[in-house]
């Protein structure tokens, strides 16, 4: 895939991509903004045996609070006020295959509960229906924040926490790596080169790319 790397640092993080690709435990991603967590997530799900299904992103963060059941779940015609029609939810899109809930730390107690029913019980019911639904649905989920401190200020539930906090994986940022800098400014020239005869960067510019901090990175 895209994950540029040779640092020891990197190939530690290689080597738990593929760990957690042979089995179908939960994954959480630990990184700052930018190190390239859904990367990491897409590379897991297409190495599983879930390859062939579908690898469904979701931004936590993004989804207001008094809609997130019905975005997970989906929901039935007549359910509320507007529901025209039966829609489906994230659990019924990722069905067989990878849900990644990007920063997880997002997500209101109240819907970390019904989450966690739906990991221990495998079931699901959208809003507005009366019947449970199978879930297949392997979780990968990513943060940036610290989730203990969160279980600490009564943020999160611990029991939700450690249904996800099977695989750990913790992505190092590019200041931490900083090996990997000459590899990733070929890949990103090349890449925007699209075939393009480039020139190759001085010394200079190289070693001030070296040095640079790499905030969010």
């Amino acid at each position: 895939g895209n994950i540029i790397g040779k640092s020891p640092a990197m190939q530690e993080i290689y080597e738990l991509i593929l760990k957690a690709a042979v089995t179908d435990a939960n994954v959480i991603v630990y990184g700052e903004s930018g190190t390239g967590k859904e990367m990491v997530a897409g590379a897991i799900h297409e190495m599983s045996d879930r390859k062939g299904k579908k690898f469904v992103p979701v931004h936590c963060g993004a989804i207001p609070e008094n809609l997130m059941e019905s975005e997970f779940f989906g929901y039935r015609k007549g359910a509320f006020t507007g529901a025209h029609a039966d829609k489906s939810g994230y659990f019924d899109i990722a069905d067989g295959g990878t849900l990644f809930l990007d920063e997880m730390g997002e997500i209101n107690l109240n819907m970390q509960v019904k989450l966690l029913r739906v990991l221990e019980s495998k079931e699901y019911t959208p809003v507005g229906a009366n019947q449970a639904k199978h879930s297949d649905v392997r979780i990968i989920a990513a943060t940036n924040r610290n989730l203990r401190d969160q279980i600490d200020k009564g943020l999160m539930r611990e029991d939700f926490f450690y249904r996800i906090h099977i695989l750990p994986i913790d992505l190092p940022p590019l200041r931490k790596r900083r090996e990997d800098i000459p590899l990733l400014v070929d890949y990103f020239i090349n890449l925007f080169a699209k075939g393009k005869s480039t020139q190759p960067l001085s010394g200079k510019m190289h070693e001030a790319l070296f040095k640079y901090n790499w905030p969010g990175h």
